[in-house]
Order: C-alpha cells, then sequence, then structure tokens
C-alpha cells in the first residue's frame, strides 16, 4: 500500500496592496525588527521543517510490562517468560500505513531498563530471552520493517532505569553510582545510534542528567530530540493527545534550555523555534497491552477528536498502539486505526482547489460554485510563524460573507467552517509580524461534520487544594493527588499579600531531586510548573515563598 498524502493542487493567486507589518513589539523577546520584521522571527531548521511535514506518527510500547499486566515494570517477570514467538514487525508497520500514520516510534527501553536490542550493557534485555535463543533482536526487525515501507524510524530509549537504580531523567543517589549509570547508558546510546541506521526522533523521557548531546550530535545529527538539554521539539504537556490553541512553535531561549518545555511556554516572538508533538495511546489511558484493556480502545469519532485538535492545530500527533504477548498489535486495535486512517483519507486527500501565495489578501476563485465545510491552512514556515491574527470569508452569490477566523496558522491549521454553496474563499490576515507566506489555503467538501469540540480549549481540570504554608515554608506530598502524567500548576495564593516568588525548591520523585521537571511559571509569579512523566513513585515537593507569610496551595492540571 502506498503512503498516504495529502494532495494539494495550485490555482492561481489573486492579491491585495502590499502588506504592512505591525509595529515593533517589545525587545528582549526575539520581537520582529526591521521593515517586514522577517530577519527575527524565529524558523525551524531544515529537519525540524522535514520532520513537521510527517505530521502523524504511531508509537509501540512493548516491554516486560506486557506480561505483567501493569503500566510500569516491577521486574518481577522471569525473562524466560518473555518469548513473543509471533512477533511480525511487518504488521506493526503494515497497521501505521493503514492509518496514515508517517513514522514509527518503537519504544526500545521502557523505565523498567529493558532493552529490546543485543546490547552488551546489561543482562536484562531480550538477549537473555528464549526468543530466538537469544539471538532475536526487536530493534533490528522494525527497522527493516520501516525500511521497506519507506517510514522512518524513532526510537525512545528512557534515561530512568528501575532495573540500575536510575530514576527519572537517569538521576542516580550516589555519584558513584551516577558515574556507572552514565557510562552505561551512553553505550547503550552508541549501540542504538550506530547499528540501525538514520534515526528521525529520539526520545528522552523525563530529560536526562547523563551527558548525550555530543552523541546526538555525532550519531544522529538530523534525529529530532525530545526533552533533554538538546531537545528540538517539545512535550504538548499531557498525554490525551489534544494541544492548546494556538499553540506557537517559538519559545523564549531560556526555556528552549531546559529541555522540558511544553506547549505552555509558547510565546510567537520567541527566538527559539520549538514545535510540540502530542502523545497519546489507543488504549487510552494505557500505554501498555493488558489482558484488562482491550475494552478500552478508543473509537474512530474520538480519533479524529484528538486528530483536529493536535495536527489540525499545528500539532505533531504520536499515537501509541501496543503490541500484545505474541508480538502483534491486537486486532480490535488495527481495526479502529485503519477505520480511522480510511476517514481522514475521504476527509482530507483531495481539496476542491488550493492555492499558495505571499500578501495579506489571498483570493481563490472556484471553477464552479460548490458546496464546502473545511477550509485548510499552511504557513511557510520556513520563513517563520508570521500570522498572528487571520479571517476566512466566503462569496455566496456575489457577497462576501465571514466564515471563520482563527491566531495561529503555523504548519497547519484545520478550520471547519458552516457548510454552504460559495463562489470563492478569501483569506485576510488581520496581524503579523512580517508579510504572511502562505504555503497552501486548500478549500475541502468532506460531507460529514467535524467533531463536537474541534475549536474547545484543551481540558483544564478544576483546581484542588492540595495544601497551605505558613512562615514562608510549604512541604507537600502529591502521591495520591497526581493520577496521569501530565503538566501541573501548583498555585499559591496568599492570604497576608502577595507571592512574589519562590526559592530553594525542590521537586522530589521516588525520593530524589528531579530539577529538570520543575519550573517557575514565565507568566504568574505564584505559580510552579510540575512535569509528570510516571506515576509509580511518590511525588514531593517543598520551599520557600517569597513574598505573602502564609496562604493556600492549589493543584491544577494543564
Amino acid at each position: 500500500m502506498q503512503r498516504r498524502d495529502f494532495l494539494y493542487q495550485l490555482a492561481a493567486v489573486s492579491l491585495a496592496a502590499p502588506f504592512t507589518a505591525r509595529p515593533e513589539t517589545a525587545p528582549g523577546r526575539g520581537a520582529p525588527q526591521g521593515r517586514d520584521g522577517s530577519h527575527n522571527l524565529a524558523r525551524p531548521t531544515p529537519q525540524q521543517q522535514a520532520w513537521q511535514d510527517l505530521e502523524f506518527g504511531m508509537f509501540v510500547h512493548f516491554a516486560p510490562n506486557t506480561w505483567q499486566d501493569v503500566e510500569s515494570d516491577n521486574l518481577s517477570t522471569p525473562l524466560s517468560a518473555i518469548n513473543p514467538i509471533g512477533l511480525n514487525t511487518d504488521q506493526w508497520v503494515a497497521t501505521a500505513v493503514d492509518m496514515g500514520a508517517r513514522y514509527v516510534v518503537f519504544v526500545a527501553k521502557h523505565q523498567g531498563g529493558f532493552c529490546m536490542w543485543q546490547t552488551q550493557t546489561t543482562d536484562y534485555s531480550i538477549r537473555n530471552t528464549p526468543w530466538k535463543d537469544g539471538k532475536g533482536d526487536v530493534l533490528a526487525e522494525i527497522a527493516a520493517s520501516c525500511r521497506k515501507r519507506g517510514l522512518p524510524l524513532g526510537v525512545y530509549v528512557c534515561p530512568r532505569d528501575d532495573h540500575f537504580g536510575a530514576g527519572t531523567g537517569g538521576i542516580c543517589k550516589t555519584p558513584e553510582l551516577q558515574r556507572k549509570y552514565d557510562a552505561m547508558y551512553r553505550e547503550q546510546l552508541t549501540e542504538v545510534f550506530t547499528r540501525y541506521g538514520e534515526l528521525v526522533e529520539i526520545w528522552f523521557d523525563g530529560s536526562t542528567v547523563t551527558p548525550v548531546s555530543d552523541l546526538t550530535h555525532r550519531y544522529q545529527p538530523n534525529a529530532m530530540v525530545f526533552q533533554g538539554p538538546a531537545a528540538t521539539i517539545r512535550w504538548v504537556g499531557n498525554e490525551d493527545g489534544f494541544a492548546p490553541y494556538p499553540c506557537w512553535n517559538g519559545i523564549d531561549a531560556q526555556d528552549a534550555r531546559t529541555g522540558t518545555a511544553t506547549a505552555l511556554d509558547g510565546d510567537p516572538d520567541g527566538s527559539v523555534w520549538m514545535p510540540c508533538e502530542a502523545d497519546v495511546s489507543i488504549r487510552r489511558p494505557n500505554w501498555f497491552w493488558s489482558t484488562h484493556n482491550a475494552n478500552k480502545v478508543l473509537t474512530v469519532d474520538q480519533l479524529l477528536s484528538i486528530y483536529y485538535r493536535s495536527v489540525g492545530r499545528g500539532v505533531q500527533l504520536l499515537l501509541n498502539i501496543p503490541a500484545n504477548r505474541n508480538g502483534l498489535l491486537p486486532e480490535p486495535d488495527c481495526g479502529v486505526a485503519k477505520a480511522f486512517g480510511d476517514e481522514l483519507q475521504q476527509r482530507f486527500n483531495y481539496p476542491i482547489i488550493a492555492t499558495s501565495g505571499c500578501g495579506e489578501t489571498l483570493v481563490l476563485a472556484l471553477n464552479h460554485p460548490a458546496r464546502i465545510d473545511t477550509v485548510v491552512l499552511q504557513e511557510q514556515i520556513s520563513l517563520g510563524e508570521r500570522v498572528r491574527a487571520f479571517r476566512i470569508e466566503g462569496q455566496v452569490q456575489g457577497e462576501w460573507k465571514a466564515l471563520g477566523a482563527g491566531t495561529a496558522i503555523g504548519h497547519k491549521r484545520i478550520q471547519p467552517v458552516d457548510p454552504q454553496v460559495v463562489e470563492a474563499i478569501r483569506l485576510r490576515v488581520t496581524d503579523a509580524a512580517a508579510e504572511p507566506a502562505i504555503r497552501s489555503l486548500a478549500v475541502f467538501d468532506t460531507g460529514v461534520a467535524p467533531p463536537p469540540d474541534w475549536n474547545s480549549a484543551s481540558e483544564i481540570w478544576a483546581a484542588n487544594l492540595v495544601g497551605a504554608w505558613s512562615n514562608r515554608a510549604f512541604s507537600l506530598d502529591l502521591t495520591r493527588q497526581i493520577h496521569v502524567a501530565a503538566q501541573y500548576v501548583l498555585r499559591f495564593d496568599g492570604q497576608l499579600g502577595a507571592v512574589t516568588g519562590f526559592h530553594d525548591v525542590v521537586l522530589e520523585i521516588g525520593g530524589v531531586s528531579t530539577p529538570a521537571l520543575l519550573k517557575m511559571s514565565p507568566r504568574r509569579k505564584n505559580e510552579l510548573l510540575l512535569d509528570v512523566t510516571g506515576l509509580d513513585k511518590s511525588i514531593r515537593v517543598r520551599g520557600q515563598v517569597e513574598g505573602s507569610e502564609e496562604g493556600s496551595i492549589q493543584l491544577v492540571r494543564r
């Protein structure tokens, strides 16, 4: 089966008067400057743009967890029990192609530390199982399957390693253990980076304290890096598959250096280009196959809602389908995935007409009046994210009628409109940092209604009161308060004056300090941001409040 690409037909462009860029904004934030304001806009590298053009990938989780019916490897499974005799990575990749995914990310090592390749660094690996008499290599097989179908491969090689004793981010409890683990983890990465061809993406889930940037630059310079000091892409901030709107590609340089920035850090005037990836599992909320979650497979309608609110908001979608104990993706999951892919193809593969061009106004005349219900917009992001606000209008019986409006376009904006027959479509950019450059303005008649929540904001859960502070000191145990991996906000409301900041703040996960996962809010002085990537260990926060001497603390999930 051939890969399913969006086929955009180009038509003539009608341009209005020359566009005047908006005035320069405040300095120090990568603000546009100069006559057209373009030269200081953040721009993607060619590798980032190529990755964003992929749009949609498939995640595959497979580890000893699969034999344990748990999400986090409890290290209880005898290696003699791991024997996926039916393993077929060609089936995995065929499923990816069926649903329209354009790349695959395989979990080669999850947080338990089990390695799915022929590593020499640890006995806790596929090499010490009966599968293929200990000579099997799952990573080699998925790499070969991807090459056959022309899909790029990415890998998830978790910095955390419970078998060794390394916590989130690969943090160990003693300097001696840290040195040993750093050496082992670097050797593992070298094996993965040098044996399996060019990689499109590398996941350092939860960031990493082990120095790895030299290895990525040396062996995989074109790969996108998820989290860590060398990060080139961001986590969206939840595991629901949804992005906020707008979700700007730019961020401040200081936020980029944290390696744990999320969609919450997006800034249209940010000086660093760092797009977001939204991950979600088809067996939500479980990432691994188990005997208990067959009834949790998302429906096609639920997947469409995710797609419109990720890819349709300019964000990469990474949809997980876990393998079972036989090494196959389950039939119910594959059936839904194919139906989802068929629906995407029916809706978006064939526009009525499309165009591209530069300027504040693009007019697209249809060959004859036709019914439309969706407009898909794309900026030429190689020039930066220029559009800040836009309107879509349709010509109905000779008069222009408002159809929709928005802020960000970026890589892609899917904009459903009320179904109607129009003679032409007009895009009017009402605010921009420089002359708008539109890669594609495409018009569709999908014939079906969009998801009812296609334009709703991402979920922001109600705040829960989790504690208080007095004498400016606080200590919180959030283990029972946090139930899903996501980004959380701790909001401090002062009783005696305003909170002006914090100091000596420590986040401990599993008793180990994880500073990379805790940040000050870039927008509010009374908020702390927590990036929680794992749930099987204790989560505690302590520190000192500046300003108000006492008050209450709320936890909000974003």
